[in-house]
């Protein structure tokens, strides 16, 4: 499965310890992180990640072209919701593009957990199913 990591400068702290904490999970799935979230879960985790552009400079754009090509199948987005974002319409459009292409998204710690915990059970599989439908 490949998998989106991306999170807000206050929220970053958090997304690293969650990948901490499921580097067993996560080590059998492709990464994918905007600019600084990325760095940081490879510095404290053995997760190899593929790194876009920071998020303000287009790496939530381009996480969400990878999703309308069908070529994501699940994003942790772990958002700062008391701090205004300069690039609010990005994020915006990336969340409507996990609705209108079916994604799972997790906005916050406790859905990201339950996501994992399903991935870990195989409840993705109807990602494969999407992905031939292409």
């Amino acid at each position: 499965m490949n998998i989106a990591c991306i999170a807000h400068d206050q929220k970053k702290d958090e997304l690293v310890n969650f990948t901490i904490a499921y580097e067993p999970v996560l080590k059998d799935h492709t990464l994918f992180a905007t600019g600084t979230t990325g760095t940081r879960i490879m510095e404290a985790t053995n997760l190899s990640v593929h790194r876009f552009r920071s998020g303000p400079l287009g790496g939530d754009q381009q996480i969400g072209a990878k999703i309308a090509e069908n070529e994501m199948d699940l994003v942790l987005f772990f958002k700062d919701p008391l701090t205004a974002q300069p690039h609010e319409p990005d994020i915006s459009a990336l969340i409507r593009l996990c609705d209108v292409y079916e994604i799972p998204l997790a906005t916050n710690l406790a859905t990201a957990e339950i996501l994992i915990a399903g991935l870990s059970r195989g409840d993705f599989d109807f990602r494969e199913l999407a992905k031939r439908r292409k």
